[in-house]
């Protein structure tokens, strides 16, 4: 028995070793597919014109010496442009002050002391879920939050690390209110819709009512995975001394650290809340007024908060840490302020190091185009289906889902998609709005189990950063802590897209199932 152990943890790939892995399947099969011209011909759509354009994806092989070329000289600026390890190590920085001041800890025993564990999780799945709004911001400051909270309520780091990830995840397509990512898709349908419908509209609020039950559905849903079956699959946690929080009363200096960081951070949010509502005087100077949407003016891509919103994050992170420091007397001088802003920072080299491996996949496969051809192939074969009613809802159901794990982004699916989806959608009867739903549905239950999401990797990172075992924390476990929470996020969301189509249900102001 001893000797099978021995044998299965030889074979146990580090992360790092299976991302190199999968760069070399990567190349090899991009160099086989594009022997056979592996193509897909595809309608896409001219918005101008309202009309189809016959669009081919073809494989890009980087088994041959310009894929060579291509990899040694773009592997470093897709490194260096990789956004993820940037805005993380920005935000490590904020993190790092509220932790090394004992911000986090003192705030966290203040929350949560008294409340009980299923309590605590619950809201923290719920914020995650809410968090959509904010697209892929929300995984960067959360999964490290999440994981702190956790360490000093004297459990096991990683069960935040894995409920906040399936959270964000699993929450990605649900969202009350129109995100930036809602937005775009809605103006990919519109232009699909105008083709056989000129006067079609998509209202910001049409998904509101089952966006409302999923939410409140998934936030129970993902509470109960994580304390029935993570909570206690994963191994006992060991505690250092500092890693947990004191059982006594507060100090005068604590209460005082905490009502200097409350009121600074009050004036700081409240300059930024001025500046995002528009109308007032000498306020909204933090939008983008070239946009249409209020959502597009405030996180559209080339608007203040898209661009500046992690450094936002961050600011306000210093200033609760170094706030409460100055009253705690916990930083003292100039000195201890440097030493919190590289605290979080301290040991990362190991998560460099998967960060780089796993970026690097990323954009070799992305170079390899087979992605796309999937998803063109894909929407292909639902053009050609002549499926109706739920059988064709549950084929989009599937295509989305397995485009996902290719394919991550929504809008760069969509704009292959919705071409061929939302008019066979139409022609049947069901709305342009409803098969976005569907979509963005789909999304939701595979997002988490591919490592060709760029949060991914910062997922897995934290993992191992926590992982106290001798064993590494390898790609497939990461997957398989996902994979219940995928499970049951298929279960409901598929329920409630069947619910909404045989009752006729109106899915939000003006979003209905039937045209």
């Amino acid at each position: 028995m001893a000797r099978r152990k021995k044998i299965k943890e030889k074979i146990t790939l580090h992360p790092v070793m299976t991302f190199i892995v999968l760069i070399v399947i990567a190349i090899i099969i991009s160099g086989v597919l594009s022997i056979f011209n592996v193509s897909v011909t595809y309608n896409a759509l001219n918005s101008s014109k309202l009309d189809y354009v016959s669009t081919t994806e073809s494989v890009n092989s980087l088994f041959n010496l310009s894929g060579i070329k291509y990899i040694f000289s773009n592997t470093v600026s897709n490194f260096a442009n990789f956004t993820v390890l940037s805005h993380l190590i920005i935000v490590l920085i904020g993190i790092g002050v509220m932790e090394y001041s004992g911000f986090l800890k003192t705030a966290v025993g203040l929350l949560t002391k008294k409340a009980q564990k299923n309590v605590i999780t619950y809201v923290i799945v719920l914020f995650c879920l809410l968090a959509s709004i904010m697209d892929n911001l929300p995984f960067i400051a959360f999964i490290p939050l999440t994981a702190l909270i956790f360490k000093y309520g004297k459990r096991n780091p990683c069960i935040g690390i894995i409920a906040s990830f399936a959270s964000l995840t699993c929450g990605h397509g649900l969202s009350l209110f129109f995100s930036s990512v809602d937005s775009s898709l809605a103006k990919l349908t519109t232009n699909a819709a105008h083709i056989l419908d000129a006067n079609f509209t998509f209202n910001t609020f049409a998904l509101f009512l089952i966006m409302l039950v999923a939410i409140i559905l998934m936030s129970f849903v993902i509470t109960h995975i994580t304390e029935n079956y993570i909570a206690r699959k994963l191994p006992k946690y060991e505690f250092e001394d500092d890693e947990t929080l004191a059982d006594d009363k507060i100090s005068r200096g604590e209460i005082r650290g905490l009502l200097m960081a409350g009121l600074g951070s009050l004036a700081y949010l409240l300059i930024f809340i001025y500046n995002i509502i528009p109308g007032l005087p000498l306020s909204g100077n933090f939008l983008n007024y070239s946009e249409t949407l209020y959502i597009d003016k405030l996180f559209g891509s080339n608007s203040f908060f898209a661009n500046g919103f992690v450094f936002i994050v961050t600011i306000l992170f210093i200033i609760w840490g170094l706030l409460y420091g100055i009253g705690a007397k916990t930083i003292k001088n100039n000195r201890d302020f440097v030493e919190s802003i590289g605290y979080s920072l301290n040991g990362i080299g190991k998560t460099l190091v998967l960060i780089f491996a796993g970026a690097t996949f990323i954009s070799i496969f992305k170079q390899t185009n087979i992605g796309y051809i999937i998803t063109a192939g894909l929407a292909k074969a639902i053009g050609e289906s002549g499926f109706s009613g739920l059988s064709l809802v549950f084929l989009l159901f599937v295509v989305s889902a397995v485009s996902t794990l290719f394919v991550p982004g929504a809008v760069a699916k969509w704009a292959i998609l919705s071409p061929t989806v939302v008019p066979a959608f139409i022609n049947v009867g069901i709305s342009g709005v409803f098969a976005q739903l569907v979509f963005r549905f789909g999304e939701c239950v595979t997002l988490g189990l591919t490592p060709l999401f760029a949060y991914f990797i910062v997922y897995l990172a934290y993992l191992e950063k926590y992982n106290q075992n001798e064993k590494t924390t390898s790609l497939s476990s990461a997957i398989k802590y996902q994979a219940p929470y995928s499970a049951c996020t298929a279960g409901i969301l598929i329920a409630l897209i069947v619910l909404w189509f045989l009752i006729s249900l109106p899915l939000g102001v003006g979003g209905y199932v039937a045209v």
